[in-house]
């Protein structure tokens, strides 16, 4: 759910889960497929209006939550007036409040096309955040809406990830794998896991 994003992703694997952690990858234009074939006018409203993604950061890190991040490490910085720059140039607006602070991203599109291949892709975090920004800060039916502010149908966005569990591969992990990874052809993901795991990511343009 980002304005700019990279066309490759490499992973490698240098510390294994001990159990779990595996990679889902999916390919994009078959859930758009999917999508676009079951539910038209939802997918037709997605291409009109984007989606927009909400999210309540603390001042600082709190370890007991996996979107615990505060802003102050996701900026880089403890000036709010740089934070703010820092946002705006990935298309976020951030609105101060006591103990933190309300990030808003979008609207951005949630369908884009993949020129080189000539066809149209699911390229969205809906079920992403929908069902897993859950914390004491957030309520993860709020985390993302249409462009205009509108709710998900929320029949909708439950079908949506049946389909891309469906449609899913789950690649495990073993010390030394390495995974190359097509943004413009698959979404992936992550499993939970039991740690340790440790795997490092280059982002390529």
């Amino acid at each position: 759910q980002v304005t700019e994003f990279p066309s490759k992703l490499l992973f490698f694997c240098e510390v294994e889960a001990a159990s779990g952690g595996e990679t889902p990858i999916v390919l994009s234009h078959i859930v758009y497929e999917r999508m676009k074939e079951r539910y038209p006018e939802f997918v037709e409203r997605l291409e009109e209006h984007g989606l927009k993604y909400t999210r309540i950061l603390g001042d600082d890190d709190d370890n007991s939550s996996a979107i615990g991040r505060g802003w102050k490490s996701t900026f880089l910085t403890d000036d709010k007036s740089v934070a703010e720059q820092r946002a705006a140039k990935i298309g976020t607006k951030l609105e101060w409040k006591e103990g933190g602070v309300k990030s808003i991203m979008g609207p951005i599109p949630a369908i884009r096309v993949d020129k080189s291949r000539q066809r149209k892709i699911w390229f969205n975090s809906m079920v992403t955040a929908y069902f897993g920004w859950k914390d004491a800060r957030n309520d993860p039916v709020k985390a993302v809406t249409y462009g205009d502010g509108k709710p998900l149908p929320a029949d909708i966005v439950y079908d949506c990830l049946k389909i891309l569990e469906e449609e899913c591969v789950a690649i495990p992990w073993q010390r030394g794998d390495v995974l190359l990874v097509d943004n413009w052809a698959v979404l992936h993901s992550r499993r939970p896991f039991t740690p340790p795991r440790r795997l490092l990511a280059s982002l390529c343009k």
